[in-house]
């Protein structure tokens, strides 16, 4: 039974879907645009609005907290110094998502998870 448990598992193990969200998160605030399914893109939201929630601060806790969480060097540095400034005075809400059509082999329901 799942009662109480509120994280999707997404078909993964822990570790493997942990690391899928973690690159998934980089790429979000690389490139502020990603086409996901979903599912996916409703797991990493939260995520995505914790890190750019903790860049806003922008000192060096802050910085050690994103490279625990981000694998890519260059997600950290524009977390800091792009997206931290960018946001400082918004409340939060950082993150849209777009419904898209089906995806062609599956029929998964796509969606685009961008940067507001």
């Amino acid at each position: 039974m799942r009662h109480r448990n509120k994280n999707k598992i997404l078909d993964r193990q822990k570790g493997p879907r942990e690391l899928m969200l973690r690159n998934l998160a980089s790429s979000i605030l690389l490139y502020e645009k990603v086409k996901t399914t979903r599912a996916k893109a409703a797991a990493v939201r939260p995520l995505v609005e914790k890190l750019i929630t903790a860049s806003k601060a922008g000192d060096l806790t802050a910085r050690r907290g994103l490279i625990k969480v981000l694998l890519q060097k260059n997600a950290v540095k524009k977390a800091i110094e792009v997206l931290g400034v960018r946001y400082k005075n918004r409340p939060g809400g950082y993150t849209r998502t777009v419904k898209l059509e089906a995806r062609q082999g599956d029929g998964a329901a796509m969606v685009q998870i961008e940067l507001v």
